[in-house]
């Protein structure tokens, strides 16, 4: 892990703006804003669907593999309190297997792809930089599966939004979710807000 905290550092970049959004899909939406909301910096995670277009970014045409959405979340963050390439490092190394093709944990399709969804150019440089030291520095035993899309993000239903935190003894949280979250806690302390 020294080597993705090096890829982080390396990557980084200062910001004068108080609030930017950062897109990232890898697997569940629920698991992903959990561990996000507990990110210092981070200011509001919302679940939802990315890639796809407006008329079919629904649950139940996604979920189907209908449509080219993959679930995702969009990060609203303070970029003089957390950096971009810090949200990759903690996407990278514990909300998700960057290394699974059109999966995570139980979840299969391609809406539960792992992907990053730039916002500007810079992120998306800051993006490529990161996947391509990560395979340099063989961080990981596989390659990066992650892929750098473009495409609109749309809110989820009102019930995914802060389902873990809704639902913290769901079965799914507890074997799936709850991890990532202690994983985040225990591996990058000074990123945990409570």
């Amino acid at each position: 892990m020294r080597r993705l905290i090096l890829a982080a550092a390396l990557c980084s970049a200062a910001s004068p703006a108080r609030a930017d959004t950062a897109v990232l899909a890898g697997g569940c939406f629920w698991g992903m804003e959990a561990v996000f909301e507990h990110v210092k910096g981070v200011k509001d995670v919302v679940s939802g669907y990315a890639g796809g277009d407006r008329r079919d970014a629904n649950y139940a045409a996604v979920s189907a593999e209908r449509t080219r959405h993959a679930e995702a979340i969009r990060i609203t963050y303070d970029p003089r309190r957390v950096s971009y390439a810090q949200l990759l490092q903690v996407y990278f190394a514990v909300a998700h297997d960057p290394t699974q093709v059109n999966r995570q944990g139980p979840d299969v399709g391609a809406s539960y792809r792992s992907a990053i969804f730039p916002q500007n150019g810079g992120q998306a440089q800051v993006a490529r930089a990161f996947i391509a030291r990560l395979n340099a520095s063989r961080v990981f035993k596989k390659p990066i599966a992650t892929r750098i899309e473009s495409g609109s993000f749309y809110p989820a239903e009102a019930h995914h939004q802060d389902f873990a935190r809704r639902n913290p003894l769901h079965p799914y949280i507890v074997i799936h979710d709850r991890p990532k979250v202690a994983a985040l806690r225990k591996r990058y302390p000074a990123l945990w807000k409570a």
